[in-house]
């Protein structure tokens, strides 16, 4: 008999607000923030994984000063950044399921996913989806794409290198007067402030560079100054 699949729902709905003109798109955070079993320096608000490096890398590049803590205090701090910023909070996926208890990507299956292209209809402020994460299989972009195939909508390439920046024309909604115009989406695929893609860091050739000059410079210095182009 085939043992029982875990349950991977999402556990924060969206963190979306009208002004918003950036929009980060993960997919889901690890498995203890859906059961509730936190570690003392998680934060639990989207990307507050004590593993995680999204917020160091933003914390590194805006000098935010924030805690690293389960208290209602450290997530006030990255709601407020993101309000001031005009930055929304919106992963992919809604829920999944998964055999092994990870936080791997090409571990979910039965992938139910969140309707992004409604929201960026929803909200027509936002300019740039920050992916964080490639097309690789079950990334942010991967099901982006999968979504845009249902709309007969595609990412056109503006750059191939590192990290990957698309254009999306989305059309302005059915209103006659505004009958075949529409808006552009930037989507930009960073690398991903996880510590599975260091080895991903570590084999690009810009990163081997910048190392070889400062024996010192280490993955998370070069994600802040990828980061820092498109925050």
């Amino acid at each position: 008999m085939s043992s029982k699949l875990f349950k991977h729902t999402h556990p924060y709905e969206p963190f979306l607000l009208p002004e918003a003109t950036k929009l980060i798109v993960g997919t889901l955070p690890p498995p203890r923030f859906t059961t509730g079993e936190l570690k003392p320096q998680d934060v639990d608000f989207c990307y507050g994984s004590c593993n995680g490096q999204l917020w160091p890398i933003l914390d590194k590049i805006f000098d935010l000063g924030l805690k690293y803590e389960t208290t209602n205090k450290a997530v006030e701090q990255r709601k407020r950044f993101l309000i001031e910023n005009k930055i929304g909070v919106c992963d992919i996926v809604e829920s999944a399921e998964r055999e092994k208890i990870d936080a791997s990507d090409l571990g979910m299956q039965n992938v139910v996913l969140r309707d992004l292209v409604g929201y960026l209809q929803k909200y027509p402020n936002i300019r740039t989806l920050l992916f964080t994460g490639g097309n690789s299989k079950n990334g942010p972009e991967y099901f982006f794409r999968r979504q845009l195939k249902e709309h007969d909508l595609k990412l056109k390439v503006v750059s191939n290198e590192v990290p990957r920046i698309h254009h999306l024309e989305l059309p302005l909604d059915s209103d006659l007067s505004v009958l075949g115009q529409s808006r552009t989406v930037k989507t930009v695929s960073l690398t991903a402030p996880s510590g599975a893609a260091n080895r991903a860091v570590g084999s690009l050739q810009a990163y081997k560079d910048l190392k070889n000059k400062n024996p010192d410079f280490n993955t998370l210095d070069f994600r802040v100054m990828q980061y820092r182009k498109f925050f």
